[in-house]
């Protein structure tokens, strides 16, 4: 039981539990760079290539809104184990196989074992630390998430060149190992009190956070500022390859570029916590919103690498400080139900993603600059909308106080 364990192994098993956040990323954006080398190689259209990508993250999404629950009453560290290892035997299964809809399946399977994965850790911080160190980590939490789809593209362009798409899952597979044998020797339980599966109560539980408007807004922008950073992941690479005919390494440096443009609006987001709703949330998404209007009206006039990027890279930054000030905020909502809370959060933030992706996948071949900044627009100005709903809720509540 960890609550009894050694400071030094409190602060052994928190750092490795930040480099085990990572590995979402990892799981989700390293084989990006591959999508138009898969789709040739597999003799598929980009759609189906982009369905694995949609199939993981709605299988990711929908656990998490059972995981929180159950691992609240089963406890944090056997579950974890169990999905790490699944986590490594199916993506070398992956590797094994062309056929679309196996992948498919195996990527549902990744979703599981990785809503695990990240709903057990979140919980750990709060099992094992008070209230003032918990927000403290958490507010870290997106900073050091980001390295995920900071390193995961780039890696995976050259594991791309160097061999070919199977590459990246067979370092997917040793990632996910290494965390393994860690947490088997080094780790343990840390949750103090199981609760008893009661799915009733769950139901209950799950019925307030859902009738809470707040809570479920928040969610809603967490999901659609992420959205914006996945709409560039999913067509990116078929606009830099297809279209600017750029290798798969130019891919995996566009979005290591990209990437940082996330950490440094989260690492914004964290110093503009403490401002009031206005400073700290409406300039960002009418600043996003002026960016993106520039480059739709730049796309007529002129198309390339070096206008995309750029302007991907500042309207990247601006959902960055949207879901770090929301994420921080929406996960201490429910603190003595810390497991089931990030897990509904979770889920549903990456079930409006998926639903997003799905959407993009089904519009039509996003080919151009232009076809990224207008789905940019659509996305955004939802986004507007939900946090203008949100600031007048806020102000009805502080009348009625």
């Amino acid at each position: 039981m960890l609550s009894a364990a050694s400071e030094q192994r409190i602060r052994l098993i928190t750092i490795m539990a930040f480099i085990s956040i990572p590995l979402s990323g990892f799981v989700t954006d390293i084989y990006l760079p591959s999508f138009p080398s898969m789709a040739k190689g597999m003799q598929v259209s980009e759609k189906d290539i982009q369905i694995t990508l949609t199939s993981y993250l709605l299988s990711y999404g929908i656990s998490q809104l059972f995981v929180g629950g159950i691992l609240d009453s089963i406890g944090r560290y056997r579950p974890k184990l169990a999905a790490l290892l699944l986590l490594v035997v199916t993506s070398i299964l992956i590797t094994m196989t062309n056929n679309i809809l196996l992948i498919c399946l195996l990527r549902i399977l990744q979703g599981i074992a990785v809503s695990v994965l990240v709903v057990a850790t979140r919980a750990i911080f709060v099992d094992i630390y008070d209230a003032d160190r918990v927000k403290h980590y958490l507010s870290y939490f997106t900073i050091v998430w980001s390295l995920g789809p900071i390193l995961a593209p780039f890696l995976g362009g050259y594991l791309e060149k160097l061999f070919n798409w199977h590459a990246n899952f067979y370092f997917l597979a040793f990632y996910a190992g290494a965390i393994f044998l860690f947490e088997w020797f080094f780790s343990g339980e840390s949750l103090p009190e199981k609760k008893k599966l009661n799915f009733s109560e769950n139901i209950s539980l799950y019925t307030m956070m859902l009738k809470n408007r707040i809570f479920m807004l928040g969610i809603i922008i967490l999901g659609l500022s992420y959205s914006i950073v996945m709409l560039f992941n999913i067509t990116g690479p078929f606009i830099i390859e297809n279209t600017f005919h750029f290798t798969p390494v130019v891919i995996g440096y566009c979005t290591l570029i990209l990437g940082f443009s996330w950490m440094i609006g989260g690492f914004i987001g964290k110093k503009r916590v403490s401002l009031g709703f206005k400073a700290r949330i409406l300039q960002p998404i009418i600043l996003q919103l002026t960016l993106i209007v520039s480059l739709i009206v730049v796309s007529y006039f002129s198309q390339s690498l070096f206008i995309m990027i750029p302007f991907a890279f500042f309207i990247h930054i601006c959902s960055g400080i949207l879901f770090t000030s929301f994420f921080t905020t929406s996960m201490l909502y429910f603190p003595k139900n810390a497991g089931t809370a990030g897990g509904l959060m979770g889920g549903l933030v990456y079930i409006i993603t998926s639903i997003t992706s799905f959407i993009i996948s089904v519009s039509g071949t996003v080919a151009e600059q232009k076809d990224l900044a207008w789905r940019y627009l659509i996305i955004a100005i939802i986004l507007l909308g939900i946090i203008m709903t949100m600031n007048q809720t806020l102000k009805r509540e502080k009348a009625q106080d």
